[in-house]
């Protein structure tokens, strides 16, 4: 799928550009971030967690603007949500559950609780 950049003169609304959006890279490209293939390929799931965390967080940098301003606050953080994984790795930045569980090597559990 060709995604068409953002675009403010656009026939699409912003909303209904990004219903079209279906990966990683449609994200990035329909904002204009530049990405390297690699980090992508071995992120993808974290970069959109990311983004998706950034996006929770600026709720009130996203109310009441128009579309203009949207893309620009949505440009930046997910070029923000990339960067994150060029200058870090995903055990490091731990965005899933999974990697902000303790390590099981040093759980405690005392035999009493597993015999019942």
């Amino acid at each position: 799928m060709s995604v068409q950049p953002y675009s403010p003169d656009a026939d699409l609304t912003l909303d209904e550009g990004m219903e079209e959006l279906v990966s990683a890279e449609d994200f990035l490209e329909y904002f204009g971030v530049p990405f390297d293939q690699q980090v992508v390929h071995v992120n993808r799931l974290h970069i959109m967690q990311r983004y998706h965390d950034y996006l929770g967080q600026a709720g009130d940098e996203l109310e009441g603007h128009g579309d203009e301003v949207r893309a620009a606050v949505y440009t930046r953080l997910l070029a923000r949500a990339y960067q994150d994984f060029v200058e870090s790795d995903a055990l490091t930045e731990k965005v899933f559950k999974v990697f902000k569980r303790n390590d099981p090597k040093s759980t405690f559990v005392p035999i009493d609780q597993l015999l019942g």
